[in-house]
């Protein structure tokens, strides 16, 4: 119930957005907010269904990320059937993203149909103890039935920055039905560019930071290694931050284990991820006994 009045929450707030979008853009430059907000609310259903059946191949396509066989990654594929197996969910499928930037991400709508994608350098940076840490975390999220949201949150965030950016240049070249109107419009567009992105991205913070917490503390304990997956973190925050991903988009970087993405100090502030020193010892913490979640 929680992972789907999640869901609602979160189609409920892109509908809402792109009523506020189409408001605007039918009372300035169409002369007609009703059918405006109309057109707006039908593309809103459409995303949300888009999103729900086809985010997770939209995200696996923006990482490059190919499904592959036991014979493709056999080391791989026993880990993560071990953990699955543990957490007593059915196997996901797993998938390879081709980058040697250290990092993980689980995607798909429900655990019957999930995905965990590795990149190529994970292998080369964890030790097996430590990639055991790191899938049993996104095992834990296709338990809990994160991915889902995390996905459609993915995909709504880069509709509306997008749908930002198309109101921005409307108004550059596109203008108003009326010179009166020239004012209003560049306000609007400004205001849009500037909170459309800051909402979508607080829509994800507040998703993403406590799915975080619970993920760590579901996979350790699934495992029994905290340790093994503080270790892991501090190793992939440090190879993340030396070698960023050079594809991909930061709108869906709260999927991942950690930000695979540079962040400047503003960015840092509004990351969909929880300080990785806190996650560290809240599982320090644990290894000792001490329930800190």
């Amino acid at each position: 119930m929680g992972a789907r009045l999640r869901l609602l929450v979160l189609f409920a707030t892109l509908t809402a957005i792109f009523m506020v979008f189409g408001w605007a853009i039918g009372s300035i430059w169409l002369g007609d907010w009703v059918s405006s907000m109309v057109m707006f609310i039908l593309l809103a259903a459409g995303i949300n269904a888009f999103s729900y059946f086809f985010s997770d191949k939209m995200v696996l396509w923006s990482y490059r990320a190919k499904i592959v066989t036991e014979a493709d990654a056999p080391e791989l594929y026993r880990i993560v059937r071990e953990v699955a197996q543990q957490a007593k969910i059915p196997m996901p499928k797993v998938a390879i993203v081709p980058s040697q930037t250290p990092n993980a991400f689980a995607t798909g709508r429900n655990p019957r149909h999930a995905v965990v994608a590795c990149t190529q350098g994970i292998v080369n940076v964890l030790t097996e103890d430590e990639l055991r840490g790191v899938l049993a975390h996104e095992v834990s999220h296709v338990n809990n039935r994160d991915i889902l949201v995390m996905s459609v949150a993915a995909t709504i965030a880069g509709a509306i920055s997008i749908l930002a950016r198309m109101f921005w240049w409307n108004s550059l070249f596109g203008g108003s039905r009326s010179r009166d109107n020239n004012g209003a419009a560049a306000i609007l567009a400004v205001v849009g560019m500037i909170l459309a992105p800051i909402a979508a991205l607080l829509v994800q913070l507040a998703i993403s930071r406590s799915r975080e917490y619970k993920a760590d503390y579901r996979g350790a304990k699934t495992i029994g290694q905290p340790l093994a997956l503080a270790s892991a973190l501090q190793k992939l925050e440090a190879a993340n931050k030396r070698r960023p991903l050079q594809f991909g988009s930061p709108s869906s970087q709260g999927l991942f284990i950690v930000n695979p993405f540079s962040a400047s100090a503003f960015t840092r502030m509004f990351s969909t991820h929880p300080p990785i020193a806190e996650r560290v010892k809240r599982l320090q913490d644990l290894a000792r006994g001490v329930d800190t979640y």
